[in-house]
């Protein structure tokens, strides 16, 4: 087993699950200290809730230290049914963007 970025073994960070939003609201919960465990899960609604928002209006939301989460309009393109090999349009969409932010890169790795 190799060691790689943070001394984690590659094979122990491959088990690894990944965090749901309860998870985030436990942690809220036992770092806040003062607000119960509703209260924690209502601030981390509100707070997703607000980037949602911000993103469904065509907002860019950075927040420092983490990163800046971006809407791109894609242009419609043509493509191919890999079944069929039949040309086909792609429609134009919208997809979410996310770049860290340098603090976040050099946490992840060392």
């Amino acid at each position: 087993m190799r060691e790689r970025a943070g001394n984690v073994p590659t094979m122990e960070r491959s088990r690894r699950t990944a965090m749901t939003k309860s998870d985030i609201v436990e942690k809220v919960h036992e770092r806040v200290g003062s607000f119960s465990k509703k209260r924690s899960s209502e601030v981390v609604t509100l707070v997703l809730d607000l980037i949602k928002e911000a993103l469904e209006k065509g907002d860019k939301v950075k927040i420092s230290g983490f990163g800046n989460f971006e809407i791109r309009n894609k242009e419609p393109r043509k493509g191919r049914n890999p079944q069929t090999g039949e040309e086909i349009v792609i429609s134009e969409r919208r997809v979410l963007t996310f770049k860290a932010s340098q603090v976040l890169k050099e946490r992840l790795n060392g």
